[in-house]
Parts: structure tokens; C-alpha cells; sequence
């Protein structure tokens, strides 16, 4: 009988054959669904890459944009490609609660008995689309937080669980913020990433032009089904990770952190007001393994860190108001932080 050598990661090498055969297949699958959403949305490839890796890395997603840069179409297509059941919520100042999670309803059968019986609402879906959720009250939007971080609601004291897996891809407007909710620092720190949608170059904006206002618009087409995404998600979790990029990991996260008790800063942490906790760094823990996976590589690198750090920690920190008023923005302070991970 042989005897299995256990790798640095604590794997044996049958099972970091088993991983890298299923990545392998992996890598195929996932390749065949960016092309499918290539053809339906152009020029915002770094978006597609962020929220795929968002998806695999089994968290949400805040998409944070001007109005008409595709992202209701993103998330459309996304749930078509995937094969999850997609449904969209638009987001208002009178939404209830009880118009995401559902309600219970009294119901007389034909013996004249009277029984509750729950009607569910949009959350019960596998990608939720929360469209501009900053237009609804706070009461309104903590009621996405259960779901998004328990995996379950509670209507009439009653635990119901939602479908597997569950993702919530919301959306803002950054510009008009009259009339708006802004999202608190506990909400924001559910969502795995905030991912930026800017406007598409010349190029792509041409091939928008040509390509959706004919008499033939091109269709997505269904790449994997919901169980095999559900294994990929396993799967980026069995993934290893090196020591140099856990290193990485925590010297950033842990830089972009304000200075302690009567511990004295330096140039860039005495800015900042508060900092990512540790959540961050288990969500850079996650979705370094999903890129080097949505990018054909079998193992995260510390490239795929500094790639992830401004996603990942921009909406998890915050600066003091002497910064803000010297011109200081977070993704300048990021860009600080990632030139000392080395």
C-alpha cells in the first residue's frame, strides 16, 4: 500500500488530482458561459469577470452605476447562462417588506375551515435582482438581510428556507440621491463585492449601436444548470491557496485598518475612519480562488488579491472627515495600501 505525502495545504496528492481534474472541467464550463454572455453584453468585461466571481464564490453582489449600462440586462442574462430562476424587484420608497419576503393569507376551504396559508414573494428565487435598493425605507431593506446572510426568512414567526443557491445582485444609482435610503454599514458588509459599471468604450459602445437595434437581437442560451454551479462553489472552497497570498490577504485588509487605542498611525491609516473587519478578508479568501478559477487557472495568486482589493474593500471602509476635506478618496487610499503588499 502506498502511503499519500500530504501536501503544505494539508491535501494528499489524490486530492489535489481530484480538485485539479474538476477544476479542469471547471474552467470549461465556465469559459462556454462568459462567451454566452459576451454575446449579449458588450464592453463590460471586467464587470461580467467581477460578477461571475461574486456568483462562484457563493456571495452577493452591489452593482453600482449610472442608469443604461445593461446591468438590469446583466443580471438577466446572468440567470439565463447559469440556469437559475431570476426574478427582480423594483425598489421604492412604499415597498413593504411583505412585497420581498411574502405574506401569510387567511384561506376558507369548501367545510367552511379557516387556515393561514404563506404566499411567497420574489426573494424565493435563486438570483434576486434588488433594483436600486437604496429608493426603499431602511425597514424595507433590512429585510433582505436575513435572507442574504442566513439563507432563510421568518414571516409570522414561521422559519422558511429559501432556494439553493441564492444570490442578490443589487443595484444603485450613484448620482441622484435625493429621495434615497443610503445603505447601512451592516447591509453593505453583506455583500461580498461592490462592483463599479462605468461607461463602455467607443468600440463597444459602436457594437451596441449595430448589434441591438436591428430586426434580430441575439439570445442567451442556457450553459449549466444550477446543481452544477452549486459544485463549482464547492469546489472553489476545496481550492488551495499558497502562503504568500494569504499573506497578502491579511497585509492588506489589516493596512487598510485605522490605528488602535493609543497606537500612532502612519501617512495613509491615520485617514482612514474605520476599516474592513474580518469579513473582508474571508471574502478575499473566497473570491481569489473564483477568479483564478473564472480565468483558467487552478490556484489564486497575489495578482488576484491587488485585482480584488478595491471590490472588495471600498464599501467596507470609510474615512475620517479631515480626509475627505483634504481630497482623499477611498480608491486612492487603496491604490496606497496595495503598493505595500508585496
Amino acid at each position: 500500500m502506498s502511503v499519500m505525502t500530504p501536501s503544505p495545504s494539508g491535501m494528499s496528492e489524490a486530492d489535489l488530482e481530484a480538485i485539479a481534474e474538476n477544476a479542469e472541467r471547471a474552467v470549461a464550463r465556465i469559459t462556454e458561459a462568459r462567451a454566452d454572455i459576451a454575446r449579449i453584453i458588450f464592453g463590460q468585461d471586467k464587470v461580467v469577470e467581477q460578477t461571475l466571481v461574486t456568483i462562484l464564490a457563493g456571495g452577493h453582489g452591489l452593482l453600482v452605476g449610472v442608469p443604461g449600462l445593461a446591468k438590469t440586462k446583466l443580471v438577466e442574462t446572468l440567470g439565463t447562462v447559469l440556469g437559475l430562476n431570476a426574478r427582480r424587484i423594483q425598489f421604492t420608497p412604499d415597498l413593504m417588506p411583505s412585497d420581498i419576503l411574502g405574506a401569510e393569507v387567511m384561506e376558507q376551504s369548501a367545510d367552511g375551515s379557516r387556515a393561514f396559508r404563506f404566499i411567497p414573494g420574489p426573494v424565493f428565487s435563486q438570483l434576486l435582482m434588488a433594483d436600486e435598493i437604496n429608493r426603499a425605507s431602511p425597514r424595507t431593506q433590512s429585510a433582505l438581510l436575513q435572507a442574504m446572510q442566513e439563507y432563510h426568512v421568518t414571516v409570522a414567526g414561521h422559519p422558511h428556507e429559501l432556494p439553493r443557491p441564492f444570490h442578490v445582485l443589487a443595484t444603485q444609482n450613484p448620482l441622484e440621491q435625493e429621495g434615497t435610503y443610503p445603505l447601512p454599514e451592516a447591509q453593505l458588509d453583506r455583500f461580498l463585492m461592490q462592483i463599479d459599471v462605468h461607461y463602455p468604450d467607443l468600440e463597444a459602445e459602436r457594437r451596441i449601436l449595430l448589434e441591438t437595434t436591428g430586426a434580430e437581437q441575439a439570445t442567451a442560451e442556457t450553459a449549466m444548470s444550477a446543481e452544477e454551479l452549486a459544485g463549482f462553489q464547492q469546489l472553489v472552497r476545496r481550492m488551495p491557496v499558497g502562503e504568500s497570498v494569504v499573506n497578502a490577504i491579511l497585509q492588506l485588509v489589516r493596512a487598510a485598518r485605522p490605528p488602535e487605542g493609543e497606537t500612532s498611525g502612519n501617512d495613509i491609516t491615520n485617514l482612514i475612519a474605520w476599516g474592513p473587519g474580518p469579513r473582508a478578508s474571508q471574502a478575499l479568501m473566497l473570491t481569489v480562488r473564483a477568479r483564478a478559477l473564472v480565468e483558467g487557472r487552478l490556484a489564486p495568486s497575489v495578482d488576484d488579491v491587488l485585482a480584488l482589493a478595491e471590490p472588495i474593500l471600498q464599501h467596507r471602509m470609510a474615512l475620517t472627515f479631515a480626509a475627505r476635506a483634504d481630497g482623499h478618496t477611498v480608491r486612492d487610499i487603496i491604490a496606497r495600501v496595495k503598493e505595500r503588499v508585496g
